[in-house]
């Protein structure tokens, strides 16, 4: 009889990412109802998220937030992949990770997207969580480079970026939910990623059963 235990079909749900005290998991089903209610009121939405008539925007942001998660796993490929992870101080949950990529095989790059509720921020979570998918990339995936972007005046993440070694990579005007605003681009290359040592301080778990996942021979 075959094991049908979610995490022997879908390994990727046994990734754990570990900084001290914060814990990094994979988003499951049953994570959702609750981040669906803590997800902050200044998290801005995809802006080419479709804003359905009929519901509020609080409503159309937490729809957009299911509706992410799914399309995460069921479009799940080697060529163009998302993770979300939820992030927990202690036993709270407190806000999502999310790592990316498009033809990683090749292009060897990752994007990253996050958020926290209001009351823990300011404490060095949003650097924890950011340094552990980094450490998943760099030190586990292979990756030659990750990306960020965030609006000029939001500091908090643009501040997260450069403590960690990201570098400015131009500007551009886009469109957001609450009108045109200009992104900052940043970007942090594999050869200041590991002059830093900052992996030293996280810790990787269930990464080996995941290589035909991502396309890569993962380190173990």
């Amino acid at each position: 009889m075959h094991d049908s235990a979610p995490e022997q079909q879908w390994p990727l749900l046994s990734l754990r990412l570990k900084v001290a005290d914060v814990t990094l998991q994979p988003v499951r089903e049953a994570d959702l109802e609750h981040l669906s209610r803590i997800l902050p009121d200044d998290v801005e939405h995809d802006p080419a998220s479709e804003m359905l008539e009929g519901l509020d925007v609080e409503q159309n942001r937490r729809r957009i937030l299911l509706q992410s998660y799914w399309r995460s796993w069921g479009c799940w490929s080697v060529e163009a992949w998302c993770i979300f992870f939820r992030v927990s101080v202690g036993a709270r949950v407190v806000g999502v990770q999310a790592l990316e990529a498009k033809h990683f095989p090749i292009l060897r790059t990752v994007d990253s997207s996050s958020w926290l509720v209001t009351d823990v921020r300011r404490r060095g979570i949003g650097t924890a969580m950011r340094l552990a998918v980094l450490t998943l990339a760099f030190d586990h995936l292979g990756a030659a480079a990750a990306i960020t972007s965030a609006r000029q005046d939001n500091w908090a993440s643009l501040g997260v970026s450069k403590h960690l070694g990201y570098e400015e990579n131009g500007v551009r005007t886009s469109l957001s939910p609450s009108g045109p605003c200009t992104l900052q681009h940043m970007i942090l290359r594999r050869s200041s990623w590991a002059l830093s040592g900052r992996s030293q301080s996280v810790t990787v778990s269930g990464i080996s059963a995941c290589a035909p996942w991502f396309g890569v021979d993962v380190a173990k």
